[in-house]
């Protein structure tokens, strides 16, 4: 069973709801917001020799079906890197997955990793992709554009935090908020952390399977 944990975060008079499971809930919209979901990044990895489980992508497709279900949304934006290496079998059962919520809309803002052809496009069933999408005084691109003066949400770099204890020093991931910026943490259990490239200000958003803890 899923465990959805949340908590509002008030950004620009709008009401954003960070979740324990790496998305957000935009209520005004009836926008599900999450980043880096990297669809067959593990059968990239089979296809290379490298045994991995196909549990690992069907664990997120649940996650993501839970946070629907809680939610109900109208659309769905992804930030960037829905795909991890274009067309392959995960993709199969992700278009699958899809086919179960045929009146929830599909953005992507494209990602490095999101190399789709018109087929694929059609495919996937996307209701809009582009580089930038603005709505309303927000800006969703993939990685943080500088030459931009609104409000941005982003994806790209998976931000994380280092707990530091006795014992060991524990990487987690996290939400980080600054001024001009949400970083959104990569959706997919199956991403590394980066804790060193994350915005140096702000006020960051770890979570657990049973809670969400503000840092900063």
């Amino acid at each position: 069973m899923v465990n959805i944990v949340t908590k509002d975060i008030n950004i620009k008079n709008e009401i954003f709801t960070l979740t324990n499971q790496r998305a957000v809930f935009w209520k005004s919209e009836e926008a599900l917001i999450l980043s880096d979901l990297h669809i067959g990044k593990t059968a990239h990895f089979r296809k290379n020799g490298i045994a991995l489980s196909h549990k690992i992508m069907e664990r997120d497709l649940d996650r993501l079906s839970a946070l629907i279900d809680h939610f109900h949304p109208e659309k769905m934006i992804v930030v960037g890197d829905l795909l991890h290496a274009g067309n392959n079998s995960d993709v199969e059962k992700f278009c699958n997955w899809r086919s179960h919520y045929p009146k929830l809309e599909l953005y992507l803002i494209e990602g490095n990793h999101d190399r789709i052809s018109t087929s694929l496009e059609k495919k996937l069933c996307l209701n809009n992709k582009t580089n930038q999408l603005n709505l309303h005084d927000f800006i969703f691109t993939h990685d943080f554009d500088n030459t931009q003066s609104h409000f941005q949400i982003t994806g790209h770099i998976h931000p994380g935090v280092i707990l530091n204890s006795t014992v060991s020093n524990i990487r987690m991931p996290c939400f980080v908020l600054t001024s001009n910026q949400l970083l959104l943490p990569a959706f997919s259990e199956f991403t590394g952390l980066d804790t060193k490239n994350t915005p140096k200000s702000g006020k960051f958003f770890m979570f657990t399977h049973s809670e969400i803890y503000e840092i900063g």
